[in-house]
Protein backbone atom coordinates (compact mmCIF):
# COMPACT_ATOMS: atom_id res chain seq x y z
CA UNK A 1 0.00 0.00 0.00
CA UNK A 2 1.08 3.53 -0.70
CA UNK A 3 2.04 5.88 2.09
CA UNK A 4 -0.28 8.81 1.83
CA UNK A 5 2.30 11.17 3.31
CA UNK A 6 4.34 13.15 0.54
CA UNK A 7 0.39 14.22 0.03
CA UNK A 8 0.27 15.29 3.45
CA UNK A 9 3.89 16.72 3.39
CA UNK A 10 2.72 19.00 0.44
CA UNK A 11 -0.53 20.06 2.45
CA UNK A 12 1.37 20.66 4.90
CA UNK A 13 4.23 22.92 2.94
CA UNK A 14 1.35 24.62 1.06
CA UNK A 15 -0.55 25.58 4.56
CA UNK A 16 3.25 27.03 6.36
CA UNK A 17 3.34 29.21 2.95
CA UNK A 18 -0.39 29.92 2.82
CA UNK A 19 -0.13 30.91 6.68
CA UNK A 20 3.04 33.11 6.09
CA UNK A 21 1.44 35.00 3.71
CA UNK A 22 -1.71 35.60 5.42
CA UNK A 23 0.41 37.12 8.24
CA UNK A 24 2.41 39.39 6.23
CA UNK A 25 -0.90 40.64 5.00
CA UNK A 26 -1.83 41.03 8.46
CA UNK A 27 1.03 42.80 9.48
CA UNK A 28 1.16 44.87 6.58
CA UNK A 29 -2.59 45.86 6.80
CA UNK A 30 -3.06 44.74 3.07
CA UNK A 31 -4.90 41.88 1.43
CA UNK A 32 -3.43 38.86 0.56
CA UNK A 33 -3.98 39.24 -3.32
CA UNK A 34 -1.65 42.45 -3.04
CA UNK A 35 1.24 41.02 -0.93
CA UNK A 36 0.57 38.16 -4.41
CA UNK A 37 1.21 41.13 -6.65
CA UNK A 38 4.11 42.58 -4.79
CA UNK A 39 5.35 39.28 -4.93
CA UNK A 40 4.78 38.70 -8.21
CA UNK A 41 6.11 42.43 -9.45
CA UNK A 42 2.87 43.93 -10.20
CA UNK A 43 2.92 47.75 -10.80
CA UNK A 44 -0.93 48.33 -9.56
CA UNK A 45 0.45 48.94 -5.85
CA UNK A 46 0.90 51.95 -4.40
CA UNK A 47 4.93 52.73 -3.43
CA UNK A 48 4.21 52.88 -0.03
CA UNK A 49 2.30 49.83 0.11
CA UNK A 50 4.95 47.82 -1.81
CA UNK A 51 8.07 49.24 0.27
CA UNK A 52 6.08 47.91 3.24
CA UNK A 53 5.36 44.24 1.68
CA UNK A 54 8.91 44.11 0.92
CA UNK A 55 10.62 44.72 3.88
CA UNK A 56 7.86 42.05 5.95
CA UNK A 57 8.93 39.87 3.64
CA UNK A 58 12.91 39.90 4.07
CA UNK A 59 11.67 40.07 7.89
CA UNK A 60 10.17 36.60 7.77
CA UNK A 61 12.98 35.78 5.03
CA UNK A 62 10.66 34.69 2.73
CA UNK A 63 12.36 33.02 -0.48
CA UNK A 64 10.04 32.14 -3.75
CA UNK A 65 10.24 28.46 -4.21
CA UNK A 66 11.70 27.61 -7.48
CA UNK A 67 8.40 26.04 -8.94
CA UNK A 68 7.26 29.85 -8.69
CA UNK A 69 10.27 31.53 -10.01
CA UNK A 70 10.13 30.47 -13.53
CA UNK A 71 12.21 33.02 -15.53
CA UNK A 72 11.99 34.53 -19.10
CA UNK A 73 14.26 33.53 -21.28
CA UNK A 74 15.73 37.17 -21.29
CA UNK A 75 18.73 38.98 -19.92
CA UNK A 76 18.29 42.67 -19.24
CA UNK A 77 21.17 45.26 -20.39
CA UNK A 78 20.60 48.38 -18.66
CA UNK A 79 22.84 51.26 -19.89
CA UNK A 80 23.61 54.56 -18.13
CA UNK A 81 23.62 56.20 -21.15
CA UNK A 82 22.96 54.41 -24.98
CA UNK A 83 26.35 55.25 -27.28
CA UNK A 84 26.73 53.56 -30.38
CA UNK A 85 30.16 52.90 -31.07
CA UNK A 86 31.24 51.81 -27.05
CA UNK A 87 27.59 50.24 -26.04
CA UNK A 88 27.66 48.36 -29.65
CA UNK A 89 31.18 46.70 -28.08
CA UNK A 90 29.18 45.63 -24.79
CA UNK A 91 26.26 44.52 -26.87
CA UNK A 92 27.98 42.20 -28.77
CA UNK A 93 29.67 40.79 -26.09
CA UNK A 94 26.45 40.62 -24.25
CA UNK A 95 24.35 39.11 -27.05
CA UNK A 96 27.34 36.26 -28.01
CA UNK A 97 26.15 34.50 -24.61
CA UNK A 98 22.63 34.79 -24.86
CA UNK A 99 22.73 33.60 -27.66
CA UNK A 100 24.68 30.07 -27.20
CA UNK A 101 22.06 29.82 -23.82
CA UNK A 102 18.73 30.63 -26.18
CA UNK A 103 18.36 33.88 -24.23
CA UNK A 104 17.17 37.27 -25.82
CA UNK A 105 18.61 40.77 -24.81
CA UNK A 106 16.12 43.69 -23.12
CA UNK A 107 18.27 46.69 -23.42
CA UNK A 108 17.18 49.97 -21.20
CA UNK A 109 18.41 52.85 -20.64
CA UNK A 110 18.44 55.81 -17.63
CA UNK A 111 18.72 58.95 -19.45
CA UNK A 112 22.31 59.26 -17.78
CA UNK A 113 21.27 58.65 -14.56
CA UNK A 114 23.65 56.54 -12.83
CA UNK A 115 21.00 54.77 -11.13
CA UNK A 116 17.79 53.59 -12.86
CA UNK A 117 14.18 54.67 -11.82
CA UNK A 118 11.89 52.82 -9.44
CA UNK A 119 9.09 52.17 -12.76
CA UNK A 120 12.50 50.21 -14.54
CA UNK A 121 12.73 47.79 -10.97
CA UNK A 122 9.09 47.04 -11.01
CA UNK A 123 9.39 46.11 -14.97
CA UNK A 124 12.18 43.58 -14.43
CA UNK A 125 10.36 41.92 -11.50
CA UNK A 126 7.74 41.51 -13.60
CA UNK A 127 9.70 40.13 -16.68
CA UNK A 128 11.58 38.18 -14.38
CA UNK A 129 14.56 37.53 -16.18
CA UNK A 130 17.50 35.18 -16.03
CA UNK A 131 19.33 38.53 -14.41
CA UNK A 132 20.34 42.01 -15.18
CA UNK A 133 24.05 43.39 -16.58
CA UNK A 134 24.13 46.85 -15.67
CA UNK A 135 26.53 49.04 -17.48
CA UNK A 136 28.19 52.39 -15.57
CA UNK A 137 25.19 51.90 -13.33
CA UNK A 138 24.06 50.62 -9.83
CA UNK A 139 21.48 50.21 -7.96
CA UNK A 140 20.15 51.63 -4.52
CA UNK A 141 19.00 49.73 -1.42
CA UNK A 142 15.25 49.18 -2.58
CA UNK A 143 16.01 47.79 -6.25
CA UNK A 144 18.88 45.79 -4.68
CA UNK A 145 16.01 44.66 -2.46
CA UNK A 146 13.79 44.11 -5.13
CA UNK A 147 15.66 41.78 -7.35
CA UNK A 148 16.89 39.72 -4.34
CA UNK A 149 13.54 39.05 -3.53
CA UNK A 150 12.38 37.51 -6.73
CA UNK A 151 15.38 35.70 -7.08
CA UNK A 152 16.93 38.08 -9.57
CA UNK A 153 20.82 37.92 -9.71
CA UNK A 154 22.29 41.10 -11.21
CA UNK A 155 26.00 42.22 -12.05
CA UNK A 156 27.44 45.49 -12.17
CA UNK A 157 30.05 45.78 -15.36
CA UNK A 158 32.67 48.76 -15.35
CA UNK A 159 31.13 50.06 -12.43
CA UNK A 160 30.72 53.86 -11.83
CA UNK A 161 31.49 53.96 -7.84
CA UNK A 162 32.72 51.32 -5.41
CA UNK A 163 29.88 48.68 -5.68
CA UNK A 164 30.30 47.66 -2.20
CA UNK A 165 31.58 43.75 -1.66
CA UNK A 166 28.47 41.90 -1.72
CA UNK A 167 28.07 43.44 -5.47
CA UNK A 168 28.90 41.12 -8.02
CA UNK A 169 31.28 43.12 -11.05
CA UNK A 170 33.31 42.81 -13.84
CA UNK A 171 35.94 45.47 -14.36
CA UNK A 172 39.04 46.35 -16.09
CA UNK A 173 42.47 48.01 -14.79
CA UNK A 174 41.59 51.45 -15.84
CA UNK A 175 44.54 52.86 -13.01
CA UNK A 176 47.20 50.40 -14.81
CA UNK A 177 45.95 51.35 -18.72
CA UNK A 178 46.65 55.10 -17.38
CA UNK A 179 49.73 54.43 -16.49
CA UNK A 180 50.87 52.63 -19.68
CA UNK A 181 49.33 55.41 -21.77
CA UNK A 182 51.48 58.02 -19.87
CA UNK A 183 54.57 55.52 -19.73
CA UNK A 184 54.38 55.18 -23.36
CA UNK A 185 54.60 58.74 -23.80
CA UNK A 186 57.13 59.81 -21.38
CA UNK A 187 59.23 56.75 -23.20
CA UNK A 188 59.24 58.97 -26.30
CA UNK A 189 60.16 61.69 -24.53
CA UNK A 190 57.21 63.78 -23.70
CA UNK A 191 57.73 66.18 -20.62
CA UNK A 192 54.57 68.16 -21.00
CA UNK A 193 51.81 66.30 -20.80
CA UNK A 194 48.21 66.65 -20.81
CA UNK A 195 45.32 64.74 -19.61
CA UNK A 196 41.62 64.66 -20.68
CA UNK A 197 39.71 62.71 -18.01
CA UNK A 198 36.14 61.72 -17.64
CA UNK A 199 33.40 62.43 -15.21
CA UNK A 200 34.94 62.70 -11.51
CA UNK A 201 31.91 60.92 -10.07
CA UNK A 202 32.96 57.81 -12.57
CA UNK A 203 35.88 55.47 -10.59
CA UNK A 204 36.52 54.06 -14.04
CA UNK A 205 38.15 57.86 -15.14
CA UNK A 206 39.32 58.82 -11.37
CA UNK A 207 41.46 55.28 -11.93
CA UNK A 208 42.67 56.61 -15.50
CA UNK A 209 43.65 60.05 -14.29
CA UNK A 210 44.98 58.21 -11.42
CA UNK A 211 47.45 55.93 -13.72
CA UNK A 212 48.57 59.21 -15.43
CA UNK A 213 49.71 61.33 -12.56
CA UNK A 214 51.70 57.70 -11.30
CA UNK A 215 53.61 57.63 -14.50
CA UNK A 216 54.40 61.38 -14.11
CA UNK A 217 55.80 61.27 -10.68
CA UNK A 218 57.86 57.85 -10.93
CA UNK A 219 59.33 59.34 -13.51
CA UNK A 220 60.36 62.59 -11.95
CA UNK A 221 57.72 65.24 -13.75
CA UNK A 222 55.77 67.59 -11.98
CA UNK A 223 51.94 66.43 -12.10
CA UNK A 224 50.49 70.19 -13.79
CA UNK A 225 47.03 70.58 -12.66
CA UNK A 226 46.66 72.96 -15.38
CA UNK A 227 47.04 70.51 -18.00
CA UNK A 228 44.65 67.87 -16.72
CA UNK A 229 40.91 68.73 -17.69
CA UNK A 230 37.46 66.98 -16.79
CA UNK A 231 35.56 65.98 -19.95
CA UNK A 232 32.45 63.61 -20.47
CA UNK A 233 33.56 60.53 -22.27
CA UNK A 234 32.15 62.10 -25.74
CA UNK A 235 33.61 63.79 -28.65
CA UNK A 236 32.44 66.81 -27.69
CA UNK A 237 33.88 67.12 -24.60
CA UNK A 238 37.72 65.92 -26.49
CA UNK A 239 37.83 68.85 -28.88
CA UNK A 240 36.25 71.55 -26.09
CA UNK A 241 38.66 70.48 -23.89
CA UNK A 242 41.13 69.76 -26.38
CA UNK A 243 40.78 73.34 -28.25
CA UNK A 244 41.60 75.06 -23.86
CA UNK A 245 44.69 72.67 -23.95
CA UNK A 246 46.30 73.48 -27.04
CA UNK A 247 45.83 77.04 -27.59
CA UNK A 248 47.72 77.70 -23.76
CA UNK A 249 51.10 79.18 -24.71
CA UNK A 250 53.05 76.39 -22.99
CA UNK A 251 50.56 73.61 -24.70
CA UNK A 252 51.44 70.07 -24.10
CA UNK A 253 53.02 67.97 -26.57
CA UNK A 254 51.35 64.82 -26.10
CA UNK A 255 47.59 64.50 -24.73
CA UNK A 256 46.22 61.18 -23.01
CA UNK A 257 42.71 61.36 -23.73
CA UNK A 258 40.62 59.14 -21.72
CA UNK A 259 38.77 57.26 -23.98
CA UNK A 260 38.82 56.89 -28.02
CA UNK A 261 35.86 59.41 -28.32
CA UNK A 262 37.43 62.19 -26.42
CA UNK A 263 40.90 61.24 -28.40
CA UNK A 264 38.79 62.09 -31.62
CA UNK A 265 37.37 65.65 -30.33
CA UNK A 266 40.90 66.07 -30.25
CA UNK A 267 42.16 65.03 -33.68
CA UNK A 268 39.70 67.78 -34.78
CA UNK A 269 40.62 70.72 -32.09
CA UNK A 270 44.14 70.13 -33.46
CA UNK A 271 43.38 69.99 -37.41
CA UNK A 272 41.43 73.50 -36.36
CA UNK A 273 44.75 74.88 -34.88
CA UNK A 274 46.60 73.51 -37.76
CA UNK A 275 48.99 70.98 -35.39
CA UNK A 276 49.77 67.55 -37.12
CA UNK A 277 49.67 64.69 -35.16
CA UNK A 278 52.21 62.70 -34.13
CA UNK A 279 54.33 65.16 -35.43
CA UNK A 280 53.25 68.28 -33.11
CA UNK A 281 51.00 66.64 -30.93
CA UNK A 282 51.04 62.74 -29.78
CA UNK A 283 47.42 61.33 -28.39
CA UNK A 284 47.08 58.00 -26.57
CA UNK A 285 42.83 57.19 -26.08
CA UNK A 286 41.33 54.88 -24.16
CA UNK A 287 38.93 51.64 -25.49
CA UNK A 288 40.04 50.81 -28.31
CA UNK A 289 37.33 50.87 -30.64
CA UNK A 290 37.04 49.96 -34.40
CA UNK A 291 37.54 53.26 -35.40
CA UNK A 292 40.77 53.79 -33.41
CA UNK A 293 42.05 51.94 -36.47
CA UNK A 294 40.99 53.75 -39.07
CA UNK A 295 41.12 57.50 -38.43
CA UNK A 296 44.14 59.26 -39.72
CA UNK A 297 46.69 58.55 -38.01
CA UNK A 298 45.54 55.58 -36.80
CA UNK A 299 44.82 55.99 -32.92
CA UNK A 300 47.20 54.96 -30.02
CA UNK A 301 45.39 53.49 -27.37
CA UNK A 302 44.99 51.96 -24.44
CA UNK A 303 42.63 48.09 -25.32
CA UNK A 304 39.93 47.88 -23.00
CA UNK A 305 38.71 44.36 -23.76
CA UNK A 306 34.65 45.65 -23.83
CA UNK A 307 33.41 42.49 -25.44
CA UNK A 308 35.26 40.00 -23.74
CA UNK A 309 34.01 41.92 -19.92
CA UNK A 310 30.45 41.99 -21.63
CA UNK A 311 30.43 38.03 -21.72
CA UNK A 312 32.13 37.68 -18.62
CA UNK A 313 29.25 39.87 -17.34
CA UNK A 314 27.07 37.86 -19.15
CA UNK A 315 28.79 34.11 -17.83
CA UNK A 316 28.64 35.37 -14.04
CA UNK A 317 25.07 36.59 -13.77
CA UNK A 318 23.68 32.79 -15.57
CA UNK A 319 26.22 31.58 -13.21
CA UNK A 320 24.31 33.34 -10.03
CA UNK A 321 21.69 32.63 -11.29
CA UNK A 322 22.01 28.75 -11.17
CA UNK A 323 22.36 28.46 -7.61
CA UNK A 324 23.74 25.26 -7.16
CA UNK A 325 25.74 25.64 -4.74
CA UNK A 326 29.00 26.06 -6.54
CA UNK A 327 31.68 29.03 -5.80
CA UNK A 328 31.66 31.73 -8.32
CA UNK A 329 34.37 34.59 -8.52
CA UNK A 330 32.18 37.98 -8.40
CA UNK A 331 34.60 40.55 -8.28
CA UNK A 332 36.55 40.27 -11.59
CA UNK A 333 39.03 42.95 -13.33
CA UNK A 334 40.00 42.06 -16.90
CA UNK A 335 43.45 43.12 -18.03
CA UNK A 336 44.62 46.31 -20.57
CA UNK A 337 46.94 46.92 -22.97
CA UNK A 338 48.77 49.13 -24.55
CA UNK A 339 48.04 49.41 -28.59
CA UNK A 340 50.86 51.31 -30.51
CA UNK A 341 49.88 53.01 -33.63
CA UNK A 342 50.45 56.15 -35.25
CA UNK A 343 49.51 58.86 -33.67
CA UNK A 344 52.34 59.30 -31.31
CA UNK A 345 56.12 59.67 -31.63
CA UNK A 346 59.07 61.95 -30.71
CA UNK A 347 58.23 65.73 -29.50
CA UNK A 348 59.47 68.06 -32.35
CA UNK A 349 62.71 69.58 -31.63
CA UNK A 350 62.51 73.27 -30.62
Amino acid sequence: MTSPQPAETRTQRRSAQTATLAEIAREAGVSAPTVSKVLNGRADVAPATRARVEELLRAHGYRRRRAEATRSPLIDLVFHELESAWAMEVIRGVENVARDTGLSVVLSESAGRLTPGRTWADQVAARRPHGVILVLSDLDESQRALLTSRSIPFVVMDPAGDPGADVPSIGATNWQGGLAATRHLIDLGHTRIGAISGPTRMMCSRARVDGYRAALETAGLPVDPDLITTGDFHHEAGYRQGLELLRRPDRPTAVFAGNDLQALGLYEAARELGLRIPQDLSVVGFDDLPVARWVGPPLTTVRQPLTEMAEAAARLVLDLGRDDGSTVATRVELATSLEVRSSTGAPAVV
